[in-house]
């Protein structure tokens, strides 16, 4: 594309559009040698056009110059607070197993086939949107699942894009520092479901109390309420859990009653989609459910980083024959304040003993954090140890015989967030260190 948002990409010819903070980077844009300026003030030695809202002029621009190129591709968007990424990477694999080459853009990345590139957001803006989609058309992609985050749409990351399926996974407690109220959060990712092309499709949780938000004219549900696609029972032990849905018995790798929703829902859209696809050999992503054997012990690595996140990981490994339950969990810096005494709670009410530790502090003091989440915690099952390492390491020590530790809240991240920087720290590679030890 012959317009950048980033100076630094900036080459001969190509026209700036300055988007909020670009704004300092004119300049720079211009040495780098653009031949013209879109901005919201000030004048410079190239052509320049000052525009209200330069966000919503690179929308249109990009609506204008490159929609054509990218309307065939089939767009399934996957909305709520938990499961995006692993429905997400479930449907991936399953089209692509069947030779419907499908990408994915979301938490752990840009995959075409396999990993292209990390990504800073969820959602990535609209620019870096369209950059992708366009590369999903030059190299012959026909589908692309995506997670759509409710300040994506919120910030209007996705405008003009249109969805062919839309899925609503569940509304529970999180990003309220961003919505302030649940409504908020809700109707937020209610715009999704407006953004759905005329014979499109939603698939809508229907156990969910918020259900009624995405309900338009055209959708199907599922869930264990008696729905389109209804999961009418299950079992589970360590190798994975058979269930039936409507009837029809299936087998996964995966455990877990919120991964018989994920599930249930790619089955639901194959079913759509008219595809076959053998959903036994599908693998969760690196991060969710990650199963480590030690001795007679199983530890599991996940990123449950909500309070309904981390009770579903907790109510999933109780089912497995055990005999204590360990928890280290922190919370991030600079985020939702009002989970924090949750979770712990949570943690405290719900395992043998917890360990609160550091998650990504960023710019907030370690100390603090920690001090939010234990300031109401009636329990005393729990002993703090700020380093996240040391800490993995007493969960370790603590396992016995048939023990299970959870390690909670940073799953795929390969880095830890202090201050402004990020620093290499992975939780399994972690864990199968001091194992090794």
């Amino acid at each position: 594309m012959k317009i950048k948002v980033n100076s630094k990409k900036v080459v001969k010819g190509d026209t700036f559009i300055a988007l909020g903070k670009g704004h300092n980077y004119i300049d720079e844009a211009i040495s780098n040698g653009a031949s013209k300026v879109v901005c919201e003030y000030g004048s410079y030695d190239v052509e320049t056009l000052v525009v209200p809202n330069t966000h919503e002029y690179l929308c249109n621009y990009l609506k204008e110059n490159y929609y054509d190129k990218i309307k065939d591709l089939k767009l399934i968007g996957i909305t709520g607070t938990n499961g995006k990424t692993t429905t997400c990477y479930l449907l991936y694999q399953a089209l692509n197993n069947s030779n419907i080459r499908c990408a994915y853009i979301g938490t752990i990345g840009f995959y075409m086939d396999s990993k292209v590139r990390d990504l800073n957001n969820t959602t990535p803006d609209i620019y870096e949107l369209y950059e992708m989609l366009l590369e999903c058309v030059e190299y012959g992609y026909t589908h692309v699942v995506m997670e759509v985050s409710s300040i994506a749409l919120s910030l209007n990351r996705v405008e003009t894009l249109k969805f062919d399926i839309a899925v609503f996974t569940n509304l529970t407690i999180d990003h309220l520092d961003f919505h302030k109220t649940m409504e908020d959060y809700a109707l937020a990712k209610q715009k999704l479901f407006k953004m759905l092309k005329t014979d499109g499709m939603a698939f809508i949780n229907n156990d969910s109390d918020y259900k009624n938000y995405f309900m338009f004219d055209k959708y199907l549900t599922y869930g264990f309420t008696k729905s389109d696609y209804t999961i009418n029972s299950y079992s589970l032990n360590m190798s994975g859990t058979s269930f039936k849905v409507n009837g029809n018995s299936y087998h996964m790798s995966l455990i877990g009653r919120h991964n018989l929703y994920n599930m249930c829902v790619v089955i639901a859209i194959l079913d759509y989609l008219n595809v076959n696809s053998d959903i036994s050999i599908l693998h969760h992503p690196k991060g969710r459910m990650d199963l480590i054997n030690y001795q007679d012990n199983l530890i599991v690595v996940d990123y449950a980083h909500t309070p309904d996140a981390v009770l579903n990981v907790i109510n999933t490994v109780k089912e497995i024959d055990h005999n204590h339950i360990y928890i280290l969990i922190g919370c991030g810096g600079n985020r939702d304040k009002s989970k924090r005494s949750v979770m712990a709670d949570i943690a405290t009410k719900y395992c043998t003993k917890a360990i609160f530790t550091s998650d990504n502090p960023r710019r907030e003091k370690p100390e603090d954090i920690l001090e939010d989440m234990v300031r109401d915690i009636k329990q005393n099952n729990y002993e703090i140890a700020q380093n996240r390492k040391e800490a993995i390491r007493k969960g370790i020590q603590m396992l016995e015989k048939n023990d299970i530790l959870l390690v909670l809240g940073k799953g795929h991240e390969i880095y830890q967030i202090i201050g402004d920087v990020k620093y290499p720290f992975d939780d399994k590679e972690i864990i199968l260190d001091i194992i090794r030890s």
